[in-house]
């Protein structure tokens, strides 16, 4: 059964929601069946607690609801909570980390797209499929268009897939992580192609957009495996895993692979390919295709690969020169990563996804090594990187993301970088990574709804990657959402203690809390000088200790000079030194200072907010 909770205002707009629930078979169970009385609340909380799924719609008048507060909490500790937004408001705190499907463009059809999200969120609840035999027979969903997959059933409605739960516990039937594959070639110089490997079947599953895969940075945390499929299964939230092995010996490579059903433990599929290095694209994808068959009984494939390659060679090259700049070991690395790129494209001129990657990494020592007389020239070619890939590969997320990210940071360009940026996250929204630096530039440019979807979705999809948190605390950061922003960064502390950013970033919400002490701590904690020393000249500041004040800014402008033009500015703005502030942003903006790209939402400028000056800056930024 469903329960509907809703604000009683809103039940003009809930009754279409409960029809269209019940029109495809559902047993659904909301407070207009029954009448008031002395009864009332005891049906609704024995209703509640019967409930195999409980639909929960906020709005902008349930949000301030205590009723449907309590009937949602109940839900989320059951993990039955489906939540819906009427007019896309954002729920409350404590209910921001589930998917909540947008109802505000739905016109009550039953087949939109709109339904079938909803659908897939109770049957992610473990809520089964509402179809019975009879009504199949009767025409009511064709018979043929119901398929068993490992105990659960995968059916179309409307032109849509919709994947009905056997498991529970949120874990939907249709997902799956990839483990690394091992390297089983005895050359630990080898690593870089199991790992590769292992990564492009995952990208090809991702592609799918009816399977939920696990990100890598969640899946990596399991290299060794010391935990058996059960516990993975349930830490990372999948039904299935897919393990293997990679052994290279010359030209020849051979692959073992094993879909395990994390419910069981127990094997679904395994099986052993050996293949010439020319094979291998197409083994990767065989693998992937079979292992899509297996969870989704063949409804859809695998979608074709997009901005590869078949030269061997520049495959190689690009999987090194991924691995290298994942490593994040400094400006050694990355040039070594550029390097490797570069040989990709020479081997390949026509490989996009060499392309995308030498503009990030471009962009990279660019933002963060390259010197002021390099930068222009730097940025350029990381555009003109990204445009090539953009023109080989359209429909290429890492490409328009690549454009996107080096028109934003390297031409400090918002506007001018959003088409490519929504294109991306449209093209990789399977991608955890993609969908965090799509949240990034969505919350400095104000589109705070989008950036806090994005964030959730990147957490959905690799919920044991400290950076999804640390970025999903930015995003609420910049809503002023400090609490909450405190909660995720320390999140993301718990699963890395020596990730950076993440104690600047609770300094930064206690101080505007104004629990002074505590974002001292907090700062001090901090190893990066660029959020550290700032945090510490504002916090001593107002704590009326002016000797610290004053040490923190001079170490600041000693260690990093014109580097930390922008957190100069926010120091003044912090002061009340409005004209020291403004000049610091002058400056900041004609060296093309990249800390410049948060000013629109950066709360440590607020003081400044409302005089021309920064309005004057912001548009020349072009955020309007």
């Amino acid at each position: 059964m469903i329960f509907i909770s809703y604000a009683r205002t809103d039940r003009p707009r809930v009754a279409p929601l409960a029809d269209a629930l019940t029109a495809q078979g559902y047993d659904v169970w909301w407070d207009a069946l029954i009448e008031g009385g002395a009864g009332f609340a005891a049906t609704i909380e024995a209703k509640l607690e019967a409930a195999d799924a409980v639909i929960v719609v906020w709005s902008a008048t349930s949000v301030a609801s205590d009723w449907v507060r309590d009937e949602a909490a109940h839900a989320r500790d059951r993990k039955r909570i489906v939540p819906v937004s009427l007019d896309g408001t954002t729920p409350p705190l404590g209910f921001r980390q589930y998917h909540t499907v947008d109802l505000s463009k739905w016109r009550g059809s039953a087949e939109a797209p709109e339904m079938a999200s909803v659908v897939a969120g109770i049957a992610g609840v473990g809520m089964g499929s509402p179809v019975s035999a009879a009504r199949a027979a009767q025409g009511g969903i064709d018979r043929r268009k119901v398929l068993m997959l490992g105990g659960g059933a995968v059916a179309v409605i409307g032109g849509g897939l919709v994947v009905f739960n056997p498991f529970g516990g949120g874990r939907s039937a249709n997902s799956v992580a990839v483990l690394p594959f091992a390297n089983m070639s005895g050359d630990k110089e080898q690593v870089y192609f199991s790992d590769g490997l292992s990564e492009e079947i995952r990208s090809a599953l991702a592609r799918n957009p009816a399977l939920k895969v696990a990100a890598p940075t969640s899946a990596n945390t399991f290299r060794d495996k010391t935990a058996d499929a059960k516990v993975i299964g349930s830490k990372l939230g999948v039904a299935f895993l897919l393990e293997g092995s990679v052994r290279r010996a010359g030209d020849v490579v051979r692959i073992a692979a094993e879909l395990v059903d994390t419910r069981t433990g127990f094997s679904k599929w395994s099986q052993s390919f050996d293949r010439q290095m020319t094979d291998v694209f197409a083994v990767q994808s065989e693998i992937a295709g079979v292992v899509a068959d297996a969870l989704v009984a063949s409804v859809v494939g695998v979608a074709k690969a997009i901005g590869g390659t078949t030269n061997v060679a520049a495959y190689d090259a690009l999987l090194k020169g991924r691995a290298i700049y994942k490593s994040d070991n400094g400006e050694e690395s990355d040039r070594a990563a550029l390097a490797q790129f570069d040989a990709a494209i020479a081997a390949d001129p026509n490989y996009a996804d060499a392309y995308a990657g030498r503009s990030f990494v471009l962009g990279a020592i660019a933002n963060q090594y390259a010197k002021a007389t390099e930068l222009h020239n730097t940025y350029n070619s990381a555009i003109e990187s990204a445009r090539r890939a953009v023109a080989l590969a359209p429909d290429l997320a890492a490409a328009q993301l690549a454009l996107g990210y080096t028109i934003y940071v390297g031409r400090l360009d918002a506007k001018g970088a959003r088409i490519y940026y929504d294109r991306a996250a449209k093209l990789g929204a399977g991608n955890a990574d993609d969908l965090l630096l799509y949240a990034i530039y969505c919350s400095r440019t104000a589109r705070l709804k989008e950036a806090i979807t994005a964030a959730n979705r990147a957490i959905d999809l690799d919920r044991l990657n400290p950076r999804a948190f640390r970025t999903a605390g930015l995003v609420e950061y910049a809503a002023r959402n400090y609490s909450e922003a405190i909660r995720l960064a320390r999140q993301a502390l718990s699963l890395n203690p020596g990730i950076r950013n993440a104690n600047g970033h609770i300094g930064n919400s206690l101080l505007m809390l104004n629990r002074l002490p505590d974002a001292r701590s907090a700062f001090l904690a901090e190893k990066s000088d660029l959020l550290r020393l700032p945090g510490l000249a504002i916090v001593e500041h107002r704590l009326g200790n002016d000797p610290a004040s004053r040490k923190a800014l001079k170490d600041l402008v000693s260690t990093l000079g014109d580097s930390a033009c922008y957190q100069q500015a926010q120091i003044f703005a912090q002061w009340g030194q409005n004209d020291k502030a403004f000049a610091a942003l002058d400056r900041a903006h004609a060296l093309g200072d990249s800390g410049l790209l948060i000013a629109l939402v950066d709360p440590l400028l607020d003081p400044l907010r409302k005089t021309p000056k920064l309005s004057n800056l912001l548009t020349s930024l072009n955020f309007h």
